[in-house]
């Protein structure tokens, strides 16, 4: 068996957004632990990968100096055709003179004369277009000395680098990366063991609200989507970047047909999964037809502040999404007010599976799921750590000590996103984001 350790980290319209030196995602061994297996820390590279490679700058280097040399040779090409075009239309005067000369058998008259010399005159410029020409000419065979050796040395590069073009390797190392992401998808899944400094993205609207990101977009699409206040609410604004959404621009708006309550709101898949205010009912509201596309109640669950998480705001139900699918988090009379996990539907909105996690929702600041593993926090003001974990694989449970920095010191929205490996708050008008690291155990090759 092996121990990875993985870290999250979240890039979107163009920023990125985790605190690293690195810049970026490394692989490093770490330790051996005494049985023999293999402790290390595993970080997916960022795709500027390939242009910090020492090879690959040189090579870039060099393609762009024998595209200036080429684009010099095109100039004097045209320069030197240009000359040559003025030469040979003196060509013709010249022969004309020299056959006048020869006719002339030693007598030349007057008027001949100065018919000669007004040609003569003609032809001085042909001289210093001659000697031009000839510089010209030589500053292109050294040009092409230059080519053929530069030539020389991308070849031998790119004999090292696999015989490929810059080009090529870069879209071969963005085909890498995207399969070494593919593979963290795969082998990411692990316990939560640390949450990052938080990086504010925004401070915008009022206390209370929520924002997210399309869980199950592709990692082109990084539109944002902003909800302010915690009920009665139906506008919701979708910026076309994260970019956007930080300067507030490029956005339009939707106008839910049923208001919101609480801030436990997800995108999945295209779609808004809310809490139709004083209602136990399950909205899903497809952006891109504008409609809703079906809605159901929650069997037993409480709202309207029933069960609500410590910081009240009419939270009785939180709707998540993690690496297997989405959930919803709420309380019933028949759990006697502690947390239920269900897994959903998210095509009929129907309950697949309950788990009953035996802690009080009253007592929980916020949320949030991964990889099957709800975490919950003993606090929404500042000093709140991640103080309990529930397995639903194992339907068991564990008390946990995970600090993380309360910055505003109000949290109303906590969020886990498995496509970013994030946790998305809204902290008391601030959208703040958290990178996470997750320990976990993957079998190899070869184990038992």
């Amino acid at each position: 068996m092996r121990k990875l350790r993985q870290r999250g980290a979240v890039t979107a319209g163009g920023h990125t957004l985790f605190q690293s030196p690195e810049e970026g995602w490394q692989l490093y061994t770490s330790a051996q632990a005494p049985d023999g297996k293999c402790i290390c820390t595993a970080v997916i590279p960022a795709q500027s990968t390939c242009s910090r490679d020492g090879r690959s700058r040189e090579l870039r280097q060099l393609m762009e100096k024998v595209q200036n040399v080429s684009q010099s040779m095109e100039v004097l090409e045209l320069r030197t055709f240009r000359d040559l075009q003025y030469v040979r239309s003196m060509e013709t005067l010249m022969r004309s003179l020299d056959a006048r000369l020869r006719a002339a058998d030693g007598s030349v008259s007057a008027k001949s004369f100065q018919e000669l010399k007004d040609r003569m005159t003609e032809l001085l410029p042909l001289s210093s277009v001659l000697e031009q020409y000839k510089a010209d000419t030589r500053t292109i065979v050294r040009l092409r000395e230059e080519v053929r050796n530069l030539s020389g040395s991308l070849a031998a590069i790119q004999e090292e680098m696999g015989a490929y073009g810059y080009e090529d390797l870069q879209q071969r190392v963005m085909a890498l990366e995207a399969r070494l992401h593919a593979c963290a998808q795969k082998l990411g899944c692990g316990k939560l063991t640390g949450v990052s400094n938080p990086i504010t993205v925004r401070a915008m609207g009022s206390r209370f609200g929520s924002w997210m990101t399309d869980t199950m977009a592709p990692s082109a699409d990084s539109r944002v989507w902003y909800m302010d206040g915690y009920y009665k609410g139906r506008r919701v604004l979708e910026f076309r970047t994260l970019g956007d959404f930080i300067k507030g621009q490029n956005f339009i708006q939707h106008l839910l047909p049923q208001p919101w309550a609480g801030t436990g709101h997800v995108v999945y898949n295209g779609s808004l999964f809310y809490n139709k205010y004083q209602s136990n009912v399950v909205v899903k509201y497809h952006f891109r037809s504008r409609s809703v596309l079906v809605q159901r109640s929650l069997p037993g669950a409480g709202y309207n502040n029933t069960f609500p998480y410590s910081w009240g705001g009419f939270s009785d139900m939180d709707f998540m999404v993690d690496e297997s699918g989405l959930w919803a988090v709420y309380t019933t009379n028949q759990n006697a007010g502690n947390i239920v996990v269900s897994r959903l539907d998210p095509h009929t909105l129907e309950v697949m599976r309950s788990w009953d996690t035996g802690y009080p929702k009253r007592s929980a600041g916020e949320a949030f799921m991964i990889c099957g593993v709800l975490y919950v926090t003993n606090s929404h003001l500042a000093g709140a750590k991640v103080y309990f974990a529930y397995f639903t694989n194992t339907s068991s449970y564990e008390y946990t000590d995970v600090p993380f920095h309360n910055q505003y010191s109000h949290i109303s929205m906590l969020d886990y996103n498995p496509r970013e490996r994030a946790l998305y708050t809204w902290n008391n008008g601030h959208q703040v984001l958290y990178n996470v690291t997750l320990f976990h155990v993957i079998s190899t090759a070869g184990d038992p």
